[in-house]
């Protein structure tokens, strides 16, 4: 690992690019060098299904000539080629449209130092590791009463190093490792067979879930999903498990994006310091929490995050932005810029959590004496210009305060912006994805069934 995230080495190679840009015409520019590896295994009916290793190299080059820009990229990390590279985008700038707000970081918004994040685990596992972990979490899974039969169960883990170099000063670069257990459990037979999972994922493999645990839980949930029912169309309160909870977060981030706002694409572009959500209602959006899924020192421009509320007591407090978007907004940059090799920066959340409420998820459904518990959510029908939301959903109907049947096929349909006023989170909050969520129940939204 040490040689192949050779940190001087990759800074070294981005210095080059940054200053071939620089003699060739570029009047400001930034490189990124992107290496990774990963490896994974999976199995299906005790048998090794699939194993393999991935290598990735990636180097980016965006150079400005006056306000014009353009961004070329390769995955050939060789020198040779460097001053080419910069000739070939220094080119594009010259013809590049203008863009009135784009630009480096200025020197003063610059991380200049940054927290140990503890980001990486150094000891990966090897393939009979993730082999036997995959094993384990899948004949977990099949033991469990009512299982038919394995979907799959896989492991993995990887690594991966980025490198950031500007011509405004800015040198910084970061590692971060990842592993990963899934388990698919099918249950019953023929047409009435039913199918769930259960993974988890952290940067350390002594924070990941014990690999029995995902694959019995992936067998559990997929038994209590079968004979489900319909149910007719009617308004109800729901109540949504936390695996999906964190959708309702993301649709909040994807409204405030500085892009979306820029552009009068969100249906919030209205409601900065506005009351949305009910007083003591907090997210939180924090690029410095230790070992944190989408932790990171710095942002896509050498930008030093901070942690901070988005909503604070259900008052919109922010928007996401990068230094482009907040130009155009004449805002600041809040240290939200998300980059790739081959792309400009634009903004992104990194770990968003909604702060947990005071009920527990069996107080929050206690009074319910018809509604439904939602644990999956299927397609994208949500508009970020209007609000209006709409998914197929899968779960459990709620009956004097008990889940009871299996429920599916149903669409759920409501309005963003009604169902963050009518929001409660529960007590229950853990932190397992990029975004998390506590149980939140929503009073009222339309359930579209038969």
């Amino acid at each position: 690992m040490d040689t192949l995230f050779d940190q001087s080495a990759l800074t070294a190679l981005a210095e080059r690019l940054v200053k071939a840009a620089r003699a060739a015409g570029a009047d400001a520019c930034d490189a990124v060098a992107m290496r990774s590896v990963s490896q994974s295994v999976e199995v299906r009916d005790g048998a090794v299904e699939e194993s393999q290793r991935s290598e990735g190299n990636d180097m980016g080059l965006r150079v400005l000539v006056g306000k014009r820009q353009a961004v070329v990229s390769t995955n050939d990390m060789a020198t040779d080629g460097i001053q080419a590279l910069a000739e070939r985008a220094v080119a594009m700038a010259k013809v590049a449209p203008e863009d009135p707000y784009a630009g480096l970081a200025d020197e003063s918004q610059l991380a200049k130092s940054w927290p140990d994040l503890d980001l990486v685990d150094k000891n990966l596992p090897d393939t009979a590791a993730l082999e036997k972990m995959a094993r384990v979490a899948e004949e977990a899974g099949r033991a469990v009463k009512g299982v038919s039969k394995s979907g799959g169960a896989s492991a993995s883990a990887g690594i991966g190093g980025m490198v950031l170099i500007a011509s405004n000063g800015f040198s910084g670069s970061y590692l971060g490792s990842r592993h990963g257990v899934s388990m698919q459990a099918i249950a019953g037979e023929g047409t009435g067979m039913e199918t769930d999972y259960d993974y988890t994922s952290a940067l350390h493999a002594s924070d990941l879930e014990a690999p029995e645990t995902i694959g019995r839980r992936a067998g559990e949930r997929a038994v209590a999903r079968l004979n489900p029912r319909k149910v007719s169309t009617r308004k109800v309160p729901v109540v949504y498990d936390p695996r999906v909870a964190g959708t309702l977060i993301g649709h909040l981030a994807g409204a405030i994006n500085g892009a979306s706002i820029a552009r009068k694409t969100s249906f919030l572009r209205e409601k900065l310091g506005e009351q949305l959500f009910a007083s003591g209602i907090n997210i939180i959006d924090d690029p410095h929490r230790p070992r944190g899924l989408r932790s990171h020192p710095f942002d896509g421009e050498g930008v030093a995050g901070i942690r901070m509320k988005l909503i604070d007591d259900g008052v919109l407090k922010t928007w996401l932005l990068d230094c482009a978007t907040a130009r155009e907004l004449k805002m600041t940059t809040t240290g939200h810029a998300s980059r790739g090799a081959s792309s400009t920066p634009s903004p992104a959340p990194t770990n968003l959590h909604m702060e947990p409420g005071a009920k527990s998820p069996k107080e929050l459904i206690a009074d319910i004496k018809d509604g439904f518990y939602i644990t999956d959510l299927i397609g994208m029908g949500v508009n970020g210009v209007t609000g209006d939301y709409s998914r197929g959903a899968a779960g459990f109907w709620i009956e004097n305060g008990e889940k009871t049947y299996a429920v599916s096929e149903v669409t759920i349909a409501g309005h963003l912006l009604e169902m963050f006023k009518s929001l409660t989170p529960g007590n229950d909050l853990e932190f397992r994805y990029g975004t998390n969520a506590p149980t939140i129940r929503i009073e009222g939204l339309t359930i579209a069934g038969v």
